[in-house]
Parts: C-alpha cells; structure tokens; sequence
C-alpha cells in the first residue's frame, strides 16, 4: 500500500514503506521531495523517542513552518524511525 503526503497542491512524499508510529506515518527520508524542505532551528523532546528536529516545508512560495519532523538521533526504542520523516499543521497524510 502506498502512502502519500501532501500540501498546497503537491506530493511532498510517497512510499510503500512508512512505519506507523503513535498514528503517524513516519517516511523514509529518501522519499521525501527533499528540494521541498527546509531544516528549522526548532527541537522537541519526547520522552521515549529522543529529540526531534524539524523541516519547514516550501511549496510555490507558501511556507508551512515545521511542519514535518525527524529523530536524527533516537533513543533506542525509536530505532525503526531512524532517517525517517512525518508531518503535520495541515499536510495530508492518504494510504491508497
């Protein structure tokens, strides 16, 4: 099954291989768009999976301020994430 994020119109990524993590879609990092993402200064802390580090994302001029984000480092119960990528504040995650 394959499934494909998107915002304003575009494909930001598309794989037939995400891991489902707490709801989310977590893609792995060869199949984003990456011309599309930008790294942010921003960082979050999660208490089982480490911290995270976030992309805004650029599409026909619009920004979507971190709106996707990563692990660089995870703990080791977050392993299976490891240079994988996920998204929210609007972007549309489909399977299909």
């Amino acid at each position: 099954m394959t499934v494909r994020a998107t915002w304003n119109d575009a494909v930001l990524a598309e794989s037939d291989d995400t891991v489902v993590v707490e709801g989310n879609h977590y893609f792995p990092a060869n199949a984003i768009k990456r011309e599309l993402f930008s790294e942010t200064s921003t960082h979050t802390e999660c208490p089982w999976k480490g911290t995270a580090s976030y992309y805004t994302i650029t599409v026909d001029g619009e920004e979507n301020t971190d709106a996707a984000w990563f692990y660089p480092e995870p703990k080791a119960e977050a392993g299976n994430i490891k240079n994988h990528v996920a998204f929210w504040k609007g972007v549309e995650v489909t399977e299909g």
